[in-house]
């Protein structure tokens, strides 16, 4: 896609912003009726897929009918929220625009979306990192010793998607190259062995955040840094990209005067769906 072809996603985001979710604290109670409640339009497909250690459902969310899969997941790390505020506000922009706009009717013919906004629930509730268990579920991917960590690889390697999201919040410490300031959003194509080699899978999402950064720098400038990318046997990032699906880690750190993230929420609106066009 050529840049001016694009509509401006993060001056749309106003239009589409999930009003009743304000602040980055909220739990799965919160969302699950907004999540539930896109089963009115029949494009969307939403449906609990497993169970948290405490019971509690998680839920996979389709949309699309084309041949290229794409695998979003937020919130495996219960305290990190913002991504699973702006999937809420595109789940609106692809329900309120898709039947009249070209370009989200195109995406919808061209790829099958699938959505897991919230995998860590029993986390989320408290607001904490880790599940109930007290597993990081982020270094569960070998191990699959939480429902959570088992659901997540299951349904990749039953999906085979050829694009996965892996989105995060990061510590509001981490700075962006040497002027200092915050890194508000960090990417990273994670590594799939510890040389760190580029093959054809990871080439993709390395072509994803470049497209994506340009488009960052539009709203965060010099607010963008590349996440470590030292290879992690454990993680689901470095693994995911490992077992063939070109993976793109967003983190979301810090921005001024934005305590609540509601300003970062708009630029992760933005910059996924950004790559999703250009997917």
């Amino acid at each position: 896609f050529a840049q001016n072809v694009l509509p401006d996603f993060f001056k749309l985001h106003q239009e589409y912003q999930e009003p009743s979710i304000t602040t980055k604290k909220f739990k799965l109670q919160d969302i699950e009726g907004l999540m539930l409640r896109f089963r009115e339009d029949k494009r969307f497909e939403i449906k609990p897929v497993g169970n948290s250690f405490l019971g509690k459902p998680i839920y996979l969310i389709r949309i699309g009918t084309g041949n290229k899969k794409v695998l979003l997941w937020s919130q495996m790390h219960g305290d990190e929220s913002t991504a699973t505020m702006a999937l809420l506000d595109i789940f609106n922009y692809l329900k309120r625009s898709g039947k009249e706009n070209g370009i989200t009717a195109n995406l919808l013919e061209e790829c099958s979306l699938y959505f897991l906004p919230m995998l860590n629930p029993d986390g989320a509730e408290l607001f904490v990192r880790r599940n109930a268990q007290q597993i990081d579920i982020n270094r569960d991917a070998l191990w699959l010793q939480s429902p959570e960590a088992r659901l997540l690889k299951s349904i990749r390697d039953s999906l085979q998607p050829d694009f996965g999201f892996n989105l995060h919040d990061q510590s509001k410490y981490y700075t962006a190259g040497d002027l200092k300031r915050p890194a508000s959003i960090s990417l990273l194509a994670p590594a799939y062995n510890v040389e760190k080699d580029i093959n054809a899978v990871r080439a993709r999402a390395m072509l994803l955040i470049a497209k994506m950064q340009l488009a960052l720098q539009s709203v965060i400038p010099n607010g963008v840094g590349r996440y470590d990318d030292e290879f992690e046997p454990r993680a689901f990032g470095d693994n995911i990209q490992k077992w063939g699906t070109s993976t793109i880690l967003i983190e979301t750190g810090a921005y001024d005067n934005d305590p609540e993230k509601q300003f970062l929420r708009k630029v992760n609106f933005g910059a996924i769906l950004i790559c999703l066009q250009a997917i």
